[in-house]
């Protein structure tokens, strides 16, 4: 007879699960674009040696001649910006190609640069990758140069056939730009818009197209750099065409109730126009500083005109600009003072302490997985930070969303002491209040979350202090 022997199962204690995601979620390419923040255009062909913004067509290539084009001085230029991807106009409206394609004569292979044999978009790459860049190409629809343009079937073969010889030839590209941009008198000419994304699909598989209707990144609906102070990084994409106005304010916010992620780029020029003048100027520090926070403080990317000159270089008065933009946002964020609390605590937490989502996630290095979650059956969600006994002295508030679990906060607001200071809709992957009452030195910060799609999930905040932000209402 056998001795049956009881053995008492030792069942381990449950780990707590992240929540469910809210759909739509960001593609890994749009995750990585997402945290570039900042990236780099390139404006550059004939209208850099004609003084002109849109340039007609009949411009001579002759005139195409940067004697001391260096890419890697714009790439240096990039990199000290803190950028790690740029766009160039490898065709602008005007049609010349900084390329030598087979499928036009308009283009450096007639420009006395290099006596013929020249290539932009290669010095460019080969610049690029030496840095550890990624590079970006712009090819213009509109082309007010080539006859085929106003002939539907014959212009998008020579288009795709442009865009086949750039995505083929230069080995990874990161980014696609296309536009609606075309003159009223343009002729009337239909863009095969989905034959164009099917094959950069084809060719660039982690590649992020941009257009006024994605498929991956969306503009934000004006040249000024500015997002809305509501701006969801999700649409409904059927809504959107590439070129239509009446749509400009739906790309500026996004749709709470979009279907689909496509978060915003907010383009603009670092001077007046987008290609160089030598009567133009950099813009103010101040005014990059405003851009910059009503752009990548409102769940954007920051695309960066920095248009080379007649000689093929950044000019030395942006490089300068340049460098003191950034100096000022390393001065602004590298420091964080909420680290330096005493103490930090939420209204409560996924899976009860120690369950991995308590509040303290929000002080890591991890702005993406890590975060804090609340409990699931708790309607009062808000997360405090307490100094030390000499208290907090700051003038901006970063709060991010841990979104790739989705775009969730709605509205909240901040309170220091008990004082509301800020208050706004979304947050996405990065929302920064400057503080209309100027500094304020407080030892209780508390950030309330008052409408979320499911529980907020915030993956890191920041308290820290502009030296350049004078409120114009604060004496």
């Amino acid at each position: 007879m056998f001795q049956v022997q009881k053995f008492a199962v030792c069942q381990r204690e449950q780990i707590p699960t992240p929540p469910l995601p809210v759909l739509p979620l960001p593609t890994y390419s749009q995750l990585k674009w997402q945290q570039r923040e900042l990236i780099m255009f390139f404006h550059f062909g004939v209208n850099t040696f004609t003084d002109s913004e849109w340039g007609t067509g009949n411009e001579n290539p002759a005139i195409f001649n940067p004697v001391g084009l260096d890419a890697n001085q714009w790439v240096s230029t990039a990199v000290e910006a803190g950028v790690s991807l740029v766009i160039l106009t490898a065709k602008h409206h005007d049609g010349f190609c900084l390329w030598p394609s087979k499928y036009t004569d308009h283009s450096v292979a007639r420009s006395p640069w290099k006596n013929g044999r020249g290539d932009v978009v290669q010095e460019l790459v080969n610049a690029a990758k030496a840095r550890g860049v990624d590079v970006g190409l712009y090819l213009s629809p509109w082309d007010r140069h080539d006859r085929r343009y106003g002939h539907d079937l014959q212009y998008n073969e020579y288009y795709m056939a442009q865009l086949r010889e750039l995505l083929s030839r230069y080995g990874d590209v990161r980014e696609i730009w296309f536009d609606g941009a075309k003159g009223s008198n343009a002729p009337n000419m239909s863009y095969y818009f989905k034959d164009w994304f099917a094959m950069v699909k084809e060719l660039q598989s982690s590649i992020n197209v941009f257009s006024d209707a994605g498929p991956d990144v969306r503009w934000v609906g004006n040249e000024k750099g500015f997002a809305g102070s509501t701006c969801w990084s999700t649409v409904n994409r059927s809504s959107l065409s590439i070129g239509d106005a009446s749509i400009v304010g739906y790309l500026n916010t996004g749709d709470s109730k979009g279907t689909d992620w496509l978060p915003a780029e907010c383009d603009v020029s670092i001077r007046t126009g987008w290609f160089w003048h030598k009567s133009q100027s950099p813009k103010k520090l101040s005014d990059l500083l405003d851009i910059y926070y009503n752009s990548v403080g409102r769940n954007c990317v920051l695309l960066l005109n920095v248009p080379p000159n007649t000689t093929g270089l950044i000019s030395e008065s942006d490089v300068q600009r340049l460098k003191e933009f950034r100096n000022a946002i390393d001065t602004i964020f590298s420091t964080n003072l909420a680290e330096n609390c005493f103490l930090i605590r939420a209204s409560s937490q996924r899976g009860g302490k120690g369950g991995g989502f308590g509040p303290e996630n929000v002080l890591d290095s991890d702005h993406l997985w890590t975060y804090w979650a609340p409990g699931d059956h708790h309607d009062d969600h808000w997360i405090e930070i307490r100094g030390t006994d000499g208290g907090l002295r700051f003038n901006v508030v970063r709060i991010q969303e841990a979104i790739g679990l989705g775009q969730r906060i709605k509205r909240h607001e901040i309170y220091v002491d008990g004082k509301l200071v800020a208050k706004g809709s979304t947050v996405g992957y990065k929302k920064l209040h400057r503080l209309e009452s100027g500094v304020v030195h407080g030892h209780v910060v508390r950030i309330k979350i008052k409408e979320s799609k499911a529980v907020p999930l915030i993956s890191s905040i920041g308290l820290h202090f502009d030296p350049y932000w004078h409120p114009k209402n604060v004496q």
